[in-house]
């Protein structure tokens, strides 16, 4: 298995496998399609196993009004004959060491105790449009007091 960013000629895979990843739900691959038709600035990696993209992770900017303040997770996805194995957390354990997010705040809205292991805790502020009492907003490295409601890229609305 070799982890490695998406490159242009994996955004067809990467679709499939985030449309396979979410039955029932077209919304993570037409997000992500989306950021590549917007060439929105975005950060994302693939698991890629005897030739297939096996696992995806994806990060998008994080506003505070127009300035950005950290980053989205969203989403992360693994095939589900592949699901069970740890690919997930070692890819979000690979991604949160890179470069492009060390430093970074970043910001996921989903369960709870799944992120928690990564180190993700619950957070008061900012507050997430889509989850306003903040019951499923989590955080990493979230240096934030002030209270406002976070941006996310268009894409997501």
């Amino acid at each position: 298995m070799k982890i490695s960013p998406l490159l242009p000629e994996n955004h067809a895979r990467a679709s499939a496998l985030l449309r396979l990843a979410f039955p029932g739900s077209s919304y993570e691959a037409d997000l992500v399609e989306s950021f590549h038709r917007n060439h929105t600035k975005i950060h994302e990696w693939v698991c890629i196993h005897a030739g297939r993209v096996i696992a995806c992770i994806c990060f998008s900017n994080a506003y505070n009004g127009d300035e950005i303040c950290g980053l989205h997770l969203a989403p992360i996805a693994v095939n589900p004959d592949f699901q069970g194995q740890g690919i997930g957390s070692e890819l979000m354990h690979f991604a949160l060491r890179q470069k492009e997010l060390k430093e970074r705040t970043i910001y996921v809205l989903g369960d709870p105790h799944f992120y928690q292991k990564f180190g993700f805790v619950l957070c008061k502020n900012p507050v997430c449009p889509y989850d306003t009492d903040n019951q499923h907003f989590l955080a990493i490295r979230n240096p934030v007091s002030d209270v406002f409601t976070v941006g996310y890229e268009a894409e997501f609305k």
